[in-house]
């Protein structure tokens, strides 16, 4: 009797779409999570980016522009707490990159820097690629960051905050969900899950129970309680962290928000242009 050839059924295994995937093998999962920018990955940076579309990703000009102030400055005095002075906080809360809502309506001032989320966490990202250091209470640039600064590197300075952004920076240092990597866990799998619902509006639960189908045991880290479920913990915290903290400030994303009283919270998201001016999906 012909024995079965073990090697070979592994091989179709890894090599056949799942369901619970959207249509991705194993093999293209395992890129896609443990070598995310990497060239086998199913959701690669395009090698061809143009100015206007770096302009148009606003958390990576408000990361030049912090650049730009350190640069004309030769440094920033951080305040005693390590963070950034209100007149850089205004100067770049001034181009209107990425806003605030509780601002935007009066009801907060940007008076310290854990006011705006997006400032901090573009403050935070950029230590992390090491255009900027820290030293003695101030900010400068280090020798990368002058090289990256450079209108020849633009391309490459793009890449550093975005790898950076989606490998290195904690997603859930900015909010009291649990510290595990929700929605930062296969943040490629959002990404191509855009790519092919994306062209019409869909609902946060939508892409949160695609996403959840994928990687179900993150719905461990939500307990029982009181007042609402785990799954919509789960959701709440994959629309803050995916849709809200990422790919909108990235503008990947174009998002309706509705409040109704009766009803439940409305929100909707659909994919811009840019996401195939930024991502391969070959």
């Amino acid at each position: 009797m012909r024995q079965p050839d073990f090697n070979s059924i592994i091989v179709l295994t890894n090599n056949s779409p799942l369901e619970d995937f959207c249509g991705l093998t194993p093999t293209e999962m395992h890129h896609l999570l443990y070598d995310s920018h990497g060239d086998k990955s199913p959701v690669r940076l395009r090698t061809e980016i143009d100015n206007s579309t770096f302009d148009s990703v606003p958390f990576f000009r408000l990361t030049e522009e912090l650049l730009r102030i350190i640069l004309r400055d030769k440094s920033i005095k951080l305040t005693p707490l390590g963070a950034l002075p209100r007149r850089t906080l205004h100067e770049l809360y001034s181009h209107r990159l990425i806003t605030e809502d509780i601002i935007e309506a009066g009801v907060s001032k940007l008076a310290r820097e854990i006011d705006s989320v997006a400032i901090t966490t573009v403050h935070v990202n950029t230590l992390l690629t090491g255009a900027i250091k820290k030293a003695n209470g101030k900010l400068t640039l280090t020798k990368k960051g002058l090289k990256l600064l450079q209108p020849e590197h633009r391309r490459e300075l793009f890449n550093e905050t975005l790898v950076t952004f989606t490998v290195r920076f904690c997603w859930g240092f900015n909010d009291r969900y649990p510290q595990h990597p929700i929605g930062q866990l296969g943040w490629g799998f959002t990404v191509y899950l855009l790519n092919r619902f994306g062209e019409r509006d869909q609902t946060d639960e939508f892409y949160a129970k695609k996403y959840l189908q994928a990687f179900p045991r993150l719905l461990d880290f939500f307990p029982e309680r009181d007042v609402g479920t785990p799954t919509e913990d789960f959701t709440n915290c994959f629309r803050l962290r995916t849709f809200e903290r990422f790919l909108e400030w990235f503008g990947l994303i174009r998002v309706g928000r509705s409040h109704g009283i009766l009803e439940r919270y409305s929100y909707t998201v659909s994919r811009t242009d840019l996401m195939n001016k930024v991502f391969s999906f070959e």
